[in-house]
């Protein structure tokens, strides 16, 4: 840690470059760990979210305002990556291949959408959906770490990472189109059988490289979730197998994601369509389409490090845990269903969640503002966050919900968030608006974060622009724009839409395995399919 030992009052570092900077649990068991320590772990041991120890100050930020993405990406990242972990000239390589793939050259380009609303198109890297910006980071930040850590090694001594991850639809083929064919690398994605669009499908289960296996679960999103929670929380597989972490428990992917939100400050404060006199320094908000609330949650750390951020839009569907926090301050899965699946399927399924995981690392930051208003020393305050997010957790296990939290700690989120909760039939509405208004095809849940920006734009300080993030192609998603667009005269999905990489998809090769909603059996899997990896490598050296 640097030599202030710890963060200030409000979170933020007073130093400008935390050259050793360390990282902690949001659960209060874990700390001192090192930036690769907490990307290959994923979870804490105490089943907490890792956090940086310090947010450093992003003091000289304007001065970025013409930097490359992944020029603005290192000057970012190395704020939290100490050099003697990544030497610069490794981390730099390491984010120039991350981007190489992306088919914009500006990676995140930003356009204007209409009135006071910009869109930062999230969706033009291999597998068209934002979640690609952070996992072909973490996929070659593991290949990097694994490398080192086996050089000089053969056989079975070789430190073999096996990853394990949940996934709705955008992670699932991101993940494994960052991590497929890496050595001393095997994937297992699970997905909630049916409850993906054919599309986002395809995309994982027609990658055939042997270290990828796609597991179709008996269940939703959140059963799949769980699943993957319990493997790392179990400590038979743990020691036999050493487990990574792609989703977005996973800090790393909330690291590269902050980027972007600077990038589209920049851009939008270049752009001929900003509000008349916008420069540098000026207020902006984001509109982020939220399920696991990591996306959002990358904008909150960007906002911490100094951007200028007015307020955060939670943007959510039917499933609206995190937008009925917001309005009540009570965190509570939502019971009302009579049917035993509580989360409802819409039009947004990557947004169909029952428990939003990275909302905890939010909870600790306002526990721990909280705590700081008693006037006690830093190591009280922190240890007294880690207590307080721990009860929450439990109380949400076992409880169903917690809440509602200290009028303190509410009016603090509400300071920089805000949210809404938009319908299908909203959705639909927004496509179709923005359709017929400019052209433009959105996809479903690109226009839940559009219709909370119009939402928002109502109750916004004149001159403050809105930056709604669009977070995949609106090919993933078919049948909502096709239902959506069908009457509107001239529109041709295939012709309007549809990119000649998802041509054909549906005649290539699939490998899957459906497995129960019991995450034993889902751990025999796990066992058996490295099992068969490690025997054909050794076949084959």
């Amino acid at each position: 840690m640097s030599e202030t030992n710890g963060i200030t009052a409000n979170g933020v570092s007073e130093q400008t470059h935390t050259p050793s900077q360390r990282y902690l649990s949001t659960r209060g068991e874990d700390s001192g760990l090192s930036f690769e320590e907490v990307v290959l772990k994923g979870l804490a041991t105490d089943g907490g979210l890792y956090i940086p120890e310090e947010i450093p100050q992003a003091a000289d930020w304007q001065s970025w305002k013409d930097l490359s993405f992944v020029d603005l990406a290192f000057n970012i990242l190395s704020l939290y990556i100490s050099p003697a972990e990544i030497p610069p000239a490794d981390l730099k390589d390491i984010i120039q291949r991350s981007y190489a793939t992306f088919r914009s050259e500006q990676v995140t380009p930003l356009i204007h959408l209409k009135d006071n609303i910009h869109l930062l198109e999230l969706f033009h890297g291999p597998t068209f959906a934002f979640k690609d910006v952070a996992l072909q980071f973490l996929g070659n930040l593991f290949e990097y770490f694994l490398v080192r850590r086996n050089t000089g090694k053969t056989g079975r001594d070789r430190y073999h990472l096996t990853v394990v991850g949940a996934t709705s639809g955008d992670t699932g083929s991101a993940a494994i189109y960052g991590l497929r064919g890496k050595k001393d690398v095997s994937v297992f994605m699970l997905h909630p059988k049916g409850r993906v669009s054919p599309i986002q499908e395809l995309q994982m289960t027609t990658v055939l490289d042997a270290n990828v296996h796609n597991l179709a679960v008996a269940g939703n999103f959140d059963n799949c979730q769980d699943i993957v929670k319990a493997l790392f929380a179990d400590p038979e597989i743990n020691a036999t197998h050493r487990l990574g972490a792609v989703n977005s428990i996973n800090w790393a992917r909330i690291l590269a994601q902050t980027v972007y939100y600077f990038h589209s400050y920049f851009a939008l404060a270049r752009s001929p369509a900003a509000p008349s006199g916008f420069k540098l320094g000026d207020k902006v908000r984001f509109s982020v389409p939220s399920g696991n609330f990591g996306d959002i949650l990358a904008g909150y750390f960007a906002y911490r490090m100094g951007l200028p951020v007015d307020k955060l839009i939670v943007a959510t569907n039917e499933n609206d845990i995190l937008d009925r926090f917001f309005k009540t301050g009570r965190y509570e899965k939502n019971t009302s269903s009579n049917s035993a699946d509580p989360v409802k399927e819409t039009l947004s399924p990557a947004m169909d969640i029952l428990v939003s995981s990275n909302f905890e690392r939010l909870l600790w930051f306002l526990a721990y503002e909280f705590a700081a208003t008693a006037g006690l020393d830093d190591a009280w305050n922190k240890k007294q966050a880690g207590q307080e997010v721990s009860v929450w957790l439990r109380d949400l296990k076992t409880k169903g919900g917690f809440g509602p939290v200290h009028d303190d700690i509410l009016s603090a989120g509400r300071r920089t968030f805000e949210s809404e909760r938009v319908s299908d039939e909203e959705t639909l509405a927004t496509i179709r608006d923005l359709y017929r208004q400019v052209g433009y095809v959105l996809d479903p849940h690109t226009a839940v974060g559009v219709e909370a920006a119009r939402r928002s734009a109502t109750r916004t300080p004149e001159g403050v622009p809105i930056i709604s993030l669009s977070t995949a192609h609106p090919a993933k998603f078919a049948g909502a724009v096709n239902l959506a667009l069908k009457d509107e005269e001239g529109f041709d999905f295939e012709a309007k839409v549809l990119p000649p990489e998802f041509v054909g998809l549906d005649k290539k090769e699939k490998r899957v395995q459906d497995v129960a909603n019991d995450w034993k059996a889902v751990r025999d899997v796990v066992r058996a399919g490295v099992e068969e990896e490690l025997k054909a490598a050794e076949a084959s050296s």
